[in-house]
């Protein structure tokens, strides 16, 4: 039976994601071949967004973390993962288990995830506590809104001028948000 708890949806007591879709081996999210989670439902609903039927609160399906690692290890080829949307933060509980499994069992792939928030609100726990500890597993995160008048097909790994390509360890030493330099690749 599947029911919503505090920290996200369960199946049989298993916390699970809801999605709407991947792509086993995306090459536009991230630098490499990439795992790319979409998750589904975002409150942003930005004009022009490339993902507008991961906008809905209640589409998409449930599935389990270890589904999702499942896919991820089947891929030998694969660079990193990326966290997309829909608005990842905002299932930032559900997406830890996940991200930890992942962090543990696959330390060598870099993770990416993209928000319609912006580095200083998720480094201060926005949305939810969860979403600080989320942040604190990703490697790069593209942040911002995306902003049809500020559209642009010449920027690597974005789609308008306003978002950031943020380096996350960088910024939670420096405690402020660092740039990304272009040097995450494989950890190997």
């Amino acid at each position: 039976m599947a029911g919503q708890g505090r920290i996200g949806w369960h199946i049989s007591g298993e916390t699970v994601i809801r999605i709407y879709g991947t792509a086993d081996d995306s090459i536009v999210d991230g630098p490499g071949i990439r795992f790319a989670l979409f998750v589904q439902g975002c409150r942003r609903r930005c004009p022009g967004c490339h993902n507008p039927g991961s906008q809905s609160l209640t589409g998409g399906q449930l599935v389990s973390a270890e589904a999702l690692l499942a896919q991820v290890r089947a891929n030998p080829l694969l660079a990193g993962v990326t966290l997309s949307g829909g608005e990842p933060f905002d299932q930032a509980a559900a997406l830890l288990p996940f991200a930890e499994r992942l962090r543990a069992e696959l330390p060598h792939l870099n993770v990416w995830a993209y928000s319609g928030y912006l580095y200083e609100e998720l480094a201060c726990e926005a949305p939810s506590p969860a979403a600080r500890s989320l942040l604190e597993l990703v490697d790069v995160l593209v942040d911002g809104p995306f902003k049809d008048d500020l559209r642009s097909l010449e920027l690597p790994w974005r789609g308008s001028d306003n978002q950031r390509l943020i380096d996350v360890p960088a910024s939670l030493v420096a405690g402020e948000a660092v740039a990304y330099g272009h040097s995450v690749q494989n950890k190997n």
